[in-house]
């Protein structure tokens, strides 16, 4: 989607956010209002209501709204002092709408009128309720005001509008189609993993079939860095306060920090980010231009404290494992680096069925540290980098970190849906406080460049991206089972063995379903759990000495031999060029 249209979507979906509100407080009397901002997909509003909303409720907003937009009601902004403003919320019952304005800096604010409905808002909005074409509420959520679980829970309405009523009907099926693909409902049916309340909300337990998944990839993950130039490293899962107040996460970082325990009286803090324990290795000892670059990574399991009203499944987790990297390197090397690194991002991708990524580039703030030259060096590197592998790309002028500019990418999977993976960071300020160097060819000390990177982001939340992207029907070389074989009575057993142990010897992922079932129950079963093949063994086979696999979909292939199945496998399993088993 383009900049313009974006903006025009966000300025239809605030407006109808407008609407709503107004409409719940046509309709429910004594209802307080929070805040309600267009966002991905659609807009929400947050409400202090003196009733708990339903479904049939939003069918009842809606029919309100609808009457709203025919009425063809202008929106009209007018400013006012802040004070003045705080008096006139205040008169009308507005706690949540004072609060906002009591903490704002500006001397004058904007409020917009429909009708007889007024909100704090900075706009723009449509020219009238008229102009908002198809809408539709879709479901309810509890929301602590502000974020902040200590404060009033309210309640938030979700919806969507568009411009027209077929964007809105494909909106809806993409909608439909992502609940069927819901990460959270096919883990279970798969019996992927699990999170136990026992345990704890956010820690993910890996059920075998999602750690032969898991395993799988993290093992290609592996030898794809080896072979394109990095080392591995294992670090500890704790250090001392000491590195933490040294590396600032202390200072700024504090609040997603789980509290310290006390090891021989010293405060030890389990570990939120893997870069300090890289930096560490990096010091070890003195360091040559004739090093660099260094090009380290890390499967390294990280603990961020987040709030229990935003833990979702595997995508908003407490403890993950970040497939990170760290790139040290000279002033000369720092344009190939870049380069390199973003290219290999892309082939990975690849590698796991993503073709549709673009770059956003954010660039140096109006506070940053770092010499101003180092930064423009940063950029023009990765603005190179996007221009040779032809990326679409976004500039957000001003949105980089304070301490280095970057390369975020985004993928869309398989029904449309755009998900923020790799970064690419410069960091010039770890490298200051850390005092990192290298000596030169010049016998002199100088500082090396840092690039952070991390390219699937989390192992957990790139696999709940995948299981969506598939709808749990891996790819051949990722399926956790490749083949189950299933025999027609108990006479095939023998043969049925002696095929399983050739899948086996070929390293093919294979299990059996012997039971005394009707063969279509077996059947069904493994297309349920999207098993890409099931080998029917009966007494033709037997005799014939062959197979008759089934593919997902019940497409059913002519009988063969077993080696003819096994080159089949791997004609399947291959991965850019590579036969992955």
């Amino acid at each position: 989607m383009n900049k313009e249209k974006r903006v025009s979507l966000d300025i239809l979906r605030h407006s109808t956010a407008h609407v709503m509100a107004q409409a719940v407080k046509d309709l429910y009397g004594d209802v307080k209002l929070a805040i309600g901002p267009s966002i991905e997909g659609g807009f929400y509003y947050d409400f202090d209501a003196p009733v708990r909303f339903s479904e049939e409720d939003l069918e009842k907003i809606e029919e309100r709204m609808r009457e709203i937009i025919r009425e063809d009601l202008p929106f009209e902004r007018t400013e006012m002092p802040r004070e003045e403003a705080i008096e006139f919320f205040r008169k009308r019952g507005e706690p949540y709408k004072v609060e906002l304005l009591e903490e704002m800096k500006d001397d004058i604010v904007s409020l917009y009128r429909q009708g007889d409905f007024v909100d704090l808002c900075r706009g723009p909005h449509l020219p009238s309720t008229g102009k908002i074409g198809a809408f539709k509420l879709l479901s309810l959520a509890g929301a602590y005001w502000r974020g902040d679980e200590h404060n009033k829970m309210l309640q938030r309405i979700y919806g969507t509008s568009f411009f027209d009523r077929e964007s809105l009907k494909q909106y809806l099926d993409r909608l439909e189609e992502a609940r069927e693909r819901d990460h959270r409902k096919l883990g279970k049916a798969l019996d992927l993993y699990s999170i136990s309340e026992d345990v704890g909300p956010g820690l993910i337990h890996w059920h075998p079939k999602g750690a032969r998944v898991r395993n799988i990839i993290e093992t290609f993950w592996r030898q794809a860095h080896y072979d394109n130039g990095y080392e591995l490293l294992y670090t500890p899962h704790i250090g001392r306060s000491e590195l933490w107040q040294r590396s600032g996460h202390l200072d700024f970082y504090r609040e997603s920090m789980y509290a310290p325990m006390s090891i021989d009286e010293n405060e030890y803090y389990v570990k939120p980010m893997n870069c300090p324990f890289h930096i560490q290795i990096y010091n070890s000892r003195i360091r040559s231009y004739r090093d660099l670059p260094l090009r380290w990574a890390e499967l390294g399991t990280v603990y961020r404290y987040e709030k229990g009203g935003v833990l979702h499944g595997l995508f908003r987790v407490r403890g993950f494992t970040q497939d990170d990297a760290h790139i040290f390197c000279t002033p000369d090397q720092i344009e190939d680096e870049i380069h390199e690194v973003l290219r290999f991002s892309l082939y990975l991708w690849r590698c796991f069925g993503f073709e549709d990524i673009s770059a956003y580039l954010a660039t140096r703030p109006s506070k940053a540290v770092g010499d101003p030259k180092r930064w423009d060096q940063a950029m023009k590197s990765l603005e190179k980098a996007v221009v040779a592998e032809a990326l679409t790309s976004e500039v957000d002028e001003g949105g980089g970190a304070f301490y280095g500019p970057k390369i975020d990418l985004k993928i869309r999977d398989a029904i449309g849906r755009e998900w923020q993976t790799t970064t690419i960071q410069f960091d010039f300020n770890l490298p200051e406080r850390f005092n990192m160097v290298f000596m030169g060819a010049d016998g002199k000390r100088h500082r090396p460049y840092m690039v952070h990177r991390a390219l699937l982001g989390s192992i957990e939340r790139f696999f709940g991206i995948l299981v969506e992207h598939y709808a749990g029907a891996f790819p051949l070389w990722l399926a956790p089972v490749q083949v189950r074989v299933m025999t027609v009575t108990d006479r095939q057993k023998t043969f049925a063995l002696e095929v399983i142990e050739a899948l086996r010897s070929a390293r093919i992922r294979v299990e059996s379903d012997f039971r005394n079932e009707k063969l279509g129950f077996k059947i069904r079963e493994a297309q349920l759990e999207k098993i890409p093949y099931a080998l029917v063994i009966g007494d033709r086979e037997v005799e014939t000495r062959r197979v008759s696999p089934r593919g997902r979909g019940n497409k059913t292939l002519p009988p063969m031999d077993v080696d003819a199945f096994i080159s089949r496998i791997r004609e399947e399993s291959q991965v850019m060029g590579q036969t992955i088993l």
